[in-house]
């Protein structure tokens, strides 16, 4: 049986803003929310997005040995990185619309949450087969994704799926297939 639990990284100043992420730092106020939760995750590995705030929230957490993969980091959000949604719905509000309502559209340039969906159920599939459990620090957008896949619902299902900062989700995957245990408790 393979035990994921999925941890959406600290907060930062984007999550704060409700801004598409830059390679940001935790804030304050996530180093702090994280270093109160250290020595709480325990598991047979660790695994990360390689973000600069992923990175921060396992070394808060006091989580060492981490394995960084790249297929863990958040969607490519393009030209809109760094950017709040209000912002870029006020310059685009079309493309804001069918990013929305397309999950095929990247007017951002970037990946479209169709791509990014099947990079997170991918890795998923991958990790069906294994054994153990891992704790996996990585991003909200990632972890909604997994979410959506192990119930089998469509990609659009991945926007209805709330995840908090810190939070756990937590995957089983028995012969294969992926229960829910818990959603950003």
């Amino acid at each position: 049986m393979r035990r994921l639990v999925l941890v959406r990284h600290a907060r930062t100043s984007a999550v704060r803003q409700a801004a598409f992420p830059v390679d940001e730092p935790l804030d304050d106020r996530g180093r702090a929310d994280a270093a109160a939760l250290a020595g709480s995750f325990r598991a047979d590995e660790v695994l990360a997005s390689p973000a600069r705030r992923a990175r921060e929230t396992c070394a808060a957490l006091g989580l060492d040995a981490v394995v960084e993969d790249p297929v863990l980091a958040e969607c490519d959000f393009g030209a809109w990185a760094g950017r709040s949604l209000a912002e870029v719905h006020e310059d685009d509000p079309a493309g804001v619309a069918a990013w929305m309502a397309d999950p095929d559209a990247a007017p951002h340039g970037g990946e479209s949450l169709r791509a990014f969906a099947a990079r997170v159920a991918g890795w998923l599939n991958g990790q069906a087969g294994r054994d153990g459990a891992a704790v996996v620090i990585t991003h909200g957008g990632v972890v909604k994704a997994a979410v959506a896949h192990a119930l089998g619902a469509p990609v659009e299902a991945t926007w209805r799926i709330d995840v908090t900062p810190l939070r756990t989700t937590e995957l089983h995957a028995h012969d294969g297939r992926w229960t829910v245990s818990r959603v950003n408790a």
